[in-house]
């Protein structure tokens, strides 16, 4: 998984122009890494000495690798795991060997990432891909095979899995079997190249070392990607009579994908406490399959600052986490001296489940340092479940005292993280979140719409993004189904009131495809038509307005998007 953290796309490997890189010192060799031993009692060696990958795996740019390695090797990491090598790896490898650290070093194959991720290639038939991956893969490791910061050579992540996105039955069979089959002709190629360090090639579960194994008998190793299931590998390897030891590339707390939904129907995100436990069990079961697990590289050393940085980031904008120090004390780093993170609970608001758009709010998270150190707050909203985006939006928010924090809440409906982080002013933070229903903000009086008869210009009549999304849905009087037009302007969304009615109040309610210039009107017989509102500078979101008008019909006309798509509303209000 988490294609967005390799350091290389497919695109980039396309491309595949040769470069010349700066000539490695004098000094500089390379180290000569095997795999030795025999079935369940094997050991990785490097230059003749026993060892044990203890890993994180690399986000931040190679460009700041000099600046943050010093860091993941006073952490006691001896290694770090990459999802491409190309040109740009060089500085990230200088500056592993200059702080004692090795890379696992990777190429990506399509379709690599998993579940979800794309680039449908056709293993059985296209060629071309295959001898353009190869050329390209077997170049960087001719360039770099004598770099003293590389340990092994990682061909691929996830693909094995990933081929279920683009194949099934017997033709997503055949894919897997010829994929695997590739991965051992890169495999024996860069052992022509390379005959001192090992190749492995990492999925997403153990079920594809079953491919590995019928096809791929090049590989020294297996690696496999593994968070909630990691302490059931060594099951699976022992039931799947594999004879080749492995090492796990990705590791850590529960994803989002192996968790159970909250109140609000969104996967219950770990902790700070569980986030650190989730990486010092995992590390105990790896450890604990002693002779065939050679060790691990956790999931991750990365900087950003998104929802799946603040999930699974050791440092997320650079601030150090209590899963920091956890791996830290698992890896024997030097802990003397270390000035821990504050703990906050997690946040409680009034009511989770109908919390007003666009209004401020009252949070409670009280939070405690183990120093004493004065602590700061700051508020922050998530996305992901409104509009499918990673980033975080920072709010203005305000200490009431004692825990007591208040902050405003997004403008747009759906369920949303909120995330609280308490820091101590020594690069630590605490972290913990809760999800949030928004939801319209209340408007006295009594929607005169909801449940009765609409129509519409147009809808979307397929099965995209939750449609077909007929007129009716509009002002059924719920937040979470919605009306969409097709591409076009104008359209129009109409409302039949059943009688006159004394109308003071609208309340739209956009979904991302909202409408800019829109005008509303009303009539007494549904053909003569006055106007009670009318804009040009709509920006989506909640539009909530006064009208002070009469009529059994009103019609909401647009006449300008303010998106590429067409007009999208979950809620259309008309109060009296």
């Amino acid at each position: 998984m988490h294609s967005r953290m390799r350091t290389l796309t497919a695109a980039a490997l396309l491309a595949g122009a040769v470069t010349v890189l700066p000539a490695l010192p004098a000094h500089a060799a390379g180290s000569v890494v095997k795999v030795t031993g025999s079935q369940g009692n094997w050991q990785l060696q490097v230059d003749g000495s026993p060892y044990q990958v203890k890993g994180v795996t690399w986000g931040p740019s190679p460009a700041d690798a000099a600046r943050l390695l010093p860091d993941v090797r006073s952490l006691g990491a001896n290694t770090i795991r990459t999802w491409g090598t190309d040109a740009s790896s060089k500085p990230l490898f200088d500056a592993a060997a200059a702080n004692g650290i090795k890379v696992v070093a990777g190429f990506w194959l399509q379709p690599g990432g998993g579940p979800g991720s794309g680039g449908c290639t056709n293993y059985v038939t296209d060629a071309t891909y295959k001898s353009t991956m190869l050329a390209e893969f077997t170049k960087w490791v001719q360039t770099y095979k004598d770099h003293p910061g590389v340990l092994m050579w990682n061909v691929g992540n996830e693909s094995v899995l990933g081929l279920q996105n683009c194949y099934a039955g017997t033709e997503l069979e055949n894919q897997r079997n010829a994929y695997t089959t590739f991965v051992n002709d890169v495999a024996k190629a860069i052992h022509r190249i390379d005959a001192n360090h090992p190749v492995t090639s990492t999925d997403a579960w153990v079920g594809a070392w079953t491919y590995y194994k019928r096809n791929s008998p090049d590989l020294d190793l297996y690696a496999v990607n593994s968070y909630k299931e990691v302490c059931g590998v060594k099951q699976a390897w022992e039931q799947g009579g594999y004879n080749k030891p492995y090492i796990i590339t990705e590791t850590g707390p529960a994803g989002e994908w192996e968790v159970p939904n909250d109140a609000n129907g969104v996967p219950r995100q770990v902790g700070d406490q569980a986030m650190a436990d989730g990486y010092t069990n995992a590390w105990n079961c790896v450890t604990g399959h002693r002779g065939v697990a050679l060790g691990a590289t956790v999931f991750h050393y990365g900087t950003e600052y998104d929802f799946g940085g603040h999930w699974f980031n050791l440092t997320p904008a650079g601030e150090r986490r209590k899963a920091y120090y956890a791996v830290k004390r698992m890896y024997g780093g030097n802990t003397a001296g270390d000035d821990l993170p504050p703990t906050v609970s997690v946040p409680a608001v009034a009511d989770a489940s109908a919390v007003p758009a666009g209004k401020e709010i009252t949070i409670q998270a009280p939070a405690t340092d183990p120093e004493g150190d004065p602590l700061s707050y700051e508020v922050l909203w998530g996305g992901k479940y409104v509009d499918g985006g990673g980033g975080l939006l920072s709010v203005a928010s305000g200490p009431l005292g004692s825990g007591t924090i208040r902050a405003t809440t997004p403008a747009k409906t759906g369920v949303w993280i909120l995330y609280v982080k308490v820091k101590d002013g020594r690069g630590n933070v605490g972290v913990e979140q809760r999800s949030v229903r928004v939801v319209p903000p209340p408007v006295s009086g009594t929607d005169v719409a909801q449940g009765r008869p609409t129509s519409a210009s147009t809808f979307q009549n397929d099965n995209w993004g939750g449609c077909p999304c007929t007129a009716a849905l509009a002002t059924d009087g719920r937040n979470d189904t919605r009306w969409a037009s097709s591409w076009a302007d104008p359209q129009w969304l109409q409302v039949d009131l059943g009688a006159v009615k004394q109308l003071k109040h609208a309340q739209l309610v956009w979904e991302t495809a909202y409408g800019k210039a829109y005008t509303i009107k009303v009539s007494d017989d549904g053909q003569t038509w006055r106007t009670a509102y009318a804009t040009s500078t709509g920006d989506g979101g909640i539009d909530d307005f006064d009208i002070a008008a009469s009529g059994r019909y009103v019609r909401l006309e647009m006449s300008q998007r303010g998106t590429g798509y067409g007009y999208s509303l979950f809620h259309f209000g008309v109060y009296a």
